[in-house]
């Protein structure tokens, strides 16, 4: 089974946006991504986008399982068909995550909180990825 790990985000919302993903089995981490999404991105956006990331960089591992973890809310839901997507650029990248589906069997979500030990991981990635091309926190 391969599981991925994804967040993304944005200072300011819309701002500065980046993501972090993860790809990994039962025992490693397989895969480490962090890149910069842009200057006017949203948080849900940068979190689609993540996504979007980890499944391409996933399906390099298997065409069987994978588990995808996310810490949206929204964007659970959404996938879940709980909630609907509204938003014109959002549903694109809803589209383009269930297209990318189709490169698996089966293809699971799973909502965890910000603090999960994986999620704090690529939280962090992508925080550094802002704070490298020198889009600092506010406060800080």
């Amino acid at each position: 089974m391969i599981y991925t790990n994804s967040d993304g985000g944005a200072r300011g919302n819309p701002g500065p946006g980046a993501i972090g993903v993860l790809v990994r089995d039962e025992h490693k981490i397989l895969v480490r991504y962090q890149g910069f999404l842009g200057k006017h991105i949203t948080n849900n956006v940068a979190e689609y986008e993540a996504l979007i990331k980890a499944l391409e960089l996933a399906s390099k591992y298997t065409k069987e399982n994978v588990t995808c973890i996310v810490d949206s809310e929204l964007i659970y839901k959404q996938l879940m068909g709980e909630y609907s997507v509204k938003h014109p650029k959002m549903l694109e990248l809803f589209l383009v995550v269930q297209r990318m589906q189709d490169k698996f069997k089966k293809v699971r979500y799973i909502h965890v909180s910000r603090w999960n030990r994986f999620q704090r991981i690529v939280d962090e990635m992508l925080n550094n990825e802002l704070d490298n091309l020198g889009y600092k926190k506010y406060g800080r």
